[in-house]
This record gives structure tokens, sequence and C-alpha cells, in this order.
């Protein structure tokens, strides 16, 4: 960069200033953009997420095991509903059973004791 003058100093500053705004602009197009949680994802991109086939999902929608909105004749999935749903699926570990039977046993034995 050559050296500028007291003269010089506003368009000087007017390109940094431009080159900062262009310096932004780029970082803002880098940021990913947060996924919307409350995307309503069609049967086939239900499917593509839960990772099980199309007639396997219309088979829980008819059974009622899914969450599922269906305004008219298209089904539609809230994102979010379906990973809550995911979650309130899991199966308990045998220690966490063993773990609650141990717990009622010892309440049984308290109640018992107390009578």
């Amino acid at each position: 960069m050559e050296p500028f003058s007291f003269e010089k100093l506003p368009e000087v500053i007017r390109i940094l200033f431009e080159k900062v705004e262009h310096i932004e602009e780029l970082l803002q197009d880098l940021q990913p953009q947060p996924p919307n949680e409350n995307e309503l994802l069609t049967i086939h991109e239900a499917a593509e997420f839960l990772k099980v086939t199309v007639p396997a999902l219309y088979t829980k929608v008819s059974r009622q095991e899914i969450p599922v909105s269906k305004p008219g004749k298209r089904l539609y999935f809230n994102k979010t509903d379906l990973k809550k749903w995911i979650i309130a699926s899991r199966k308990k570990t045998v220690g966490e059973i063993r773990k609650e039977a141990e717990e009622r046993i010892k309440m049984l034995n308290k109640h018992k004791n107390f009578v």
C-alpha cells in the first residue's frame, strides 16, 4: 500500500469502510442458519428423517403411534414433535428396570413395616 496524504484521508477511509462492509457480508453468508425446528415435513421427508420406509410410517400413522397433522388429504410431521416422540419411545435398560424394581420393593417394605 502506498503512503497517502492528509488530503487523501477521506478517500482512504471510504475504501476501508467499503472493504469492511464487504467482509461483513461475506461472513454473514458463511454463518450457518439455525435449523427451523418447527419445520413441517412431508411423509417422504419424515420417513427419511426417521430412517423408516414410507409404508412403515403410514402404518404408524394409522395406528396413531406417531404425532401427525392432516389438513385435507396430506400428512405433515412437525420435526420437533418427531424428535420428542423418538425420545419418549426410548426403552429402559435392564439396569434401569432393576433399579426401579429395587426402589419399589424398598417402598413396599417401608409401607409393610409401617402397617
